[in-house]
């Protein structure tokens, strides 16, 4: 049996039973972990307040061959997130942001770069970022650290600059130059493809090169938030062949309002 300490994000908490909880949880060196914590139910539990999703805390776990769960034996909060969870909107991106690690996390691989993503993110966040912004500054580098979703300089076809206009074909998940892709675009995912805009095109090569607070002080119109939701969307469900049901939540809800 093989102990571990490390600083982890909280990105799942479920009840198991009367008295224990699953926790899902990541890390820089062990990646995506999943254990029990045992008793963290009961009213004096060790674990009490210690293990709120997305807070980062100081887990130590039991590790044994063999078994999917490990067993977690102590959790220090490092970083609460109330601030986040402060109102309906704020829970429903945090749901969103820890439901990208459930999918593109690997368990037992290095993953400093996912956990520096959402660590920076989530400190954002609490400092005050505006959260549309931080939501597509987020999902456009998940996708492009996982190399799904590579930045949009050239077009990998023909190799020429997608210095205005770019096409995403309806059934791809690189964006391509004009003449390679077809002129015409409609904004059904059963088109032939959605047009991509100056103006999101920056947004995607300006998050290389800028942090999120940066990104934040000269955010884009909202129209152009919409369409770089709409193609890390595409790009998403493609790869992965579902929806994230976080944003089918999102979705509803904002249907309804």
């Amino acid at each position: 049996m093989l102990l571990h300490t490390s600083e982890a994000l909280v990105l799942d908490v479920r009840d198991l039973h009367d008295r224990d909880r699953i926790v899902t949880f990541l890390t820089r060196e062990r990646g995506k972990k999943s254990g029990v914590a045992r008793g963290a139910r009961t009213r004096h539990s060790r674990f009490a307040g210690q293990l709120q999703p997305l807070a980062k805390a100081q887990i130590t776990w039991f590790e044994k061959e063999g078994r999917d769960l490990v067993r977690i034996s102590a959790a220090e909060l490092v970083r609460p997130v109330h601030r986040l969870q402060a109102d309906l909107e704020g829970i429903l991106l945090g749901s969103y942001l820890a439901d990208h690690m459930l999918q593109f996390a690997q368990e037992d691989e290095s993953s400093d770069l996912l956990f520096r993503l959402l660590d920076s993110t989530l400190e954002a966040l609490l400092a005050g970022a505006d959260q549309d912004v931080a939501a597509r500054y987020f999902e456009a580098w998940m996708l492009r650290l996982c190399g799904i979703f590579p930045a949009p300089d050239g077009c990998p076809r023909c190799g020429a600059a997608l210095a205005g206009r770019a096409m995403l074909p309806a059934h791809g998940e690189t964006l391509l130059c004009l003449a390679c892709g077809g002129a015409q675009g409609e904004p059904g995912e059963g088109g032939r493809g959605l047009i991509v805009t100056a103006e999101a095109l920056e947004f995607l090569r300006r998050i290389g090169r800028w942090s999120l607070p940066q990104a934040c002080r000269s955010a884009p119109a909202a129209r152009t938030l919409r369409q770089v939701e709409e193609v890390c969307g595409r790009v998403r469900r493609h790869f992965l062949q579902h929806e994230l049901r976080s944003y089918e939540v999102i979705r509803q809800t904002r249907a309804a309002l």
